[in-house]
């Protein structure tokens, strides 16, 4: 199946993976609102797709692989709760709409990220899977990514480092933590959920999902200058604004356009071995420097 099938297959399995495993909790109504609202809110559900294609690679996505879908998702749109915050990013928008705490307040912001997190692992450890032994494996790969080894001490480096120069390693280690961390666990939860464990497989996978994580942060610093904010579906010049080092800043533009070229390369290089079921890593590579939004 092409990007455009494989994309509305894997929106609505984790969609619905997401809406039926949710359930209302009355004692916090508005909690469970903003929690929903944050989770649906339009997001193109690009890491779900790299779990399920990475699956897809060795067989038939479980329930194991939709609880690993969901679970990134929700510490994806926890991550997203949080950067839009005053006390960090204070962005007003999010995929053209009022951000979280805009929509509600900032407390009840605050509260739904840490929901949000904590419900990707509700979902990994859920008894009826049946499997404790990926099931840790699936827990240990993303608390890894998301917690201090991984994107929160991507966001620590970028809040220390505003209005500060840096260097273009230094950059590369903030993004490789914030943004690149969990693109490689939603590859590689991808294929622990089937119970994949050969390292050679499992280290090409890894391989692509880092340079594809990198790119996809160098394609976000190109598309804030050059998309507008309609397009983006939030504030354009929002880094730049705010005096955060990007890519094009330190590169110039082309040099960021030819950076995440390579990146792009370097990705597919890695997943061609696999044959015919790569091409959605393949496409969704090559979505990733096409993408304007």
């Amino acid at each position: 199946m092409n990007l455009e099938q494989f994309s509305q297959y894997a929106c609505e399995r984790v969609n619905r993976y997401l809406d039926q495993t949710l359930s209302a909790y009355t004692p916090a109504n508005t909690l469970q609102e903003a929690m929903r609202y944050s989770l649906f809110n339009g997001g193109k559900r690009v890491r779900p797709m790299l779990t399920y294609a990475v699956a897809h690679l060795f067989a038939e996505p479980n329930e194991l692989t939709d609880a690993s879908a969901a679970a990134v998702e929700s510490v994806h749109a926890y991550s997203l709760i949080h950067d839009d915050l005053p006390a960090m990013d204070d962005d007003a928008l999010r995929r053209g709409k009022p951000t979280c705490h805009i929509q509600y307040d900032e407390a009840t912001a605050i509260l739904a990220g840490d929901a949000l997190q904590t419900y990707a692992f509700e979902l990994l450890s859920q008894h009826h899977l049946g499997k404790a032994d990926d099931q840790l494996a699936l827990i240990q790969t993303l608390q890894q990514a998301s917690g201090r080894h991984g994107m929160v001490t991507g966001q620590m480096i970028d809040l220390s480092n505003v209005d500060k120069e840096m260097t273009l390693e230094d950059l590369e280690l903030m993004h490789r933590h914030k943004t690149g961390a969990i693109i490689r666990a939603a590859v590689r939860m991808g294929a622990q959920s089937v119970g994949v464990k050969n390292s050679e497989q499992l280290n090409a996978l890894d391989l692509y999902a880092s340079a594809i994580g990198l790119a996809f942060q160098v394609q976000d610093d190109i598309i804030d200058i050059t998309s507008d904010t309609e397009t983006l579906g939030k504030t354009q010049f929002s880094d730049a604004d705010a005096n955060k080092p990007t890519y094009p800043k330190l590169l110039g533009l082309e040099g960021a356009k030819a950076l995440a070229k390579r990146l792009h390369n370097d990705a597919i290089a890695q997943v061609m071995p696999f044959g015919p079921k790569a091409t959605p890593l393949v496409e969704l590579a090559n979505y990733i420097i096409a993408r304007n939004h």
